[in-house]
């Protein structure tokens, strides 16, 4: 079993910074796929940006790949998303997800191809 909790959400002023993070407990596998996904109110859960645990390779929709970061911390089963240049589209709940098994090109941007969820934390970016 995967458990996912996230942290570092908060209000922020376009063009400043935030931090999230997300750790897992349980077991990870060598196709261990980490994601973090958001969801505007009134909208549908998107796709942000996703990490390969073996390779550490990343993938980032085109709206925030010049502006967030994802990595594994050094120490730990936790990884991060810095978030750079924000702006007020970038404001909606935050979700942590996991897989477990290995996704194509196609299902690591897709909800459908996560089993783990994490709460979910609030990010605002006020004008």
């Amino acid at each position: 079993q995967v458990q996912l909790v996230e942290s570092g959400g908060g209000v922020v002023q376009a063009g400043g910074s935030l931090r999230l993070s997300c750790e897992v407990s349980g077991r990870t596998f060598s196709s261990f796929v980490m994601s973090w996904f958001r969801q505007a109110p009134g909208k549908e859960r998107e796709f942000v940006a996703a990490l390969r645990w073996d390779s550490g390779s990343t993938v980032y929709r085109d709206s925030v790949k010049d502006r967030f970061t994802f990595a594994r911390d050094d120490a730990g089963n936790s990884a991060f998303l810095q978030m750079n240049r924000l702006e007020p589209d970038d404001t909606a709940v935050y979700y942590c997800a996991a897989s477990i098994v290995r996704l194509n090109s196609a299902l690591i941007r897709a909800t459908r191809g996560y089993n783990y969820w994490g709460q979910g934390t609030q990010v605002t970016v006020s004008t």
